[in-house]
C-alpha cells in the first residue's frame, strides 16, 4: 500500500507546476522537497499514520485541482484593492521583491556594497 502512496504522490509533484519567479517560495518545489523527506526510501518507506498520509494527499489533490475555486467562483477577478491575479503575481515575483529590499536600503548602504570588495554577508560575522 505505501507503494501505491508514493506513486500517488510522484504524480502530484509531476503535475504540479514550479514557478520560476518565486524562488526558494514555491509550494510546487517544496512539496517537492517534502515528499523527498517523507518517502526516503522509496516504495519501500513504512508510514505510520496512513489515513493522515490519504488525507494530505487528498487535500494537495483539491489545491492542485483549484476545487474551491471551481466550487465557489468570484464574481470578479480583483481584490478589494482593485490588483488582478496578474499583478499579484508579478508583485510577488524574487526579483521584484528583491529590488524592493535593495530600496529600503539606505544610500551610504548601498555605495559601500556596490563599491566593497568583499560580500555584505562578511559584515555579518
Amino acid at each position: 500500500m505505501a507503494a501505491s502512496r508514493y506513486r500517488r504522490f510522484l504524480r502530484l509533484c509531476e503535475e504540479w507546476p514550479v514557478e520560476e519567479t518565486r524562488q526558494q517560495r514555491d509550494l510546487g518545489s517544496f512539496l517537492r522537497q517534502r515528499v523527498a523527506q517523507a518517502f526516503r526510501e522509496g516504495e519501500n518507506t513504512p508510514i505510520p499514520d496512513p489515513e493522515a498520509c490519504d488525507q494530505m494527499y487528498e487535500s494537495l489533490v483539491r489545491i492542485h485541482t483549484n476545487f474551491y475555486k471551481n466550487k465557489y467562483p468570484r464574481l470578479r477577478e480583483t481584490t478589494f484593492t482593485g490588483v488582478t491575479v496578474e499583478d499579484c503575481r508579478t508583485i510577488l515575483a524574487t526579483d521584484i521583491l528583491k529590488q524592493m529590499e535593495d530600496r529600503k536600503k539606505g544610500t551610504w548602504k548601498r555605495l559601500r556594497e556596490k563599491f566593497s570588495a568583499k560580500k555584505p554577508e562578511d559584515d555579518l560575522k
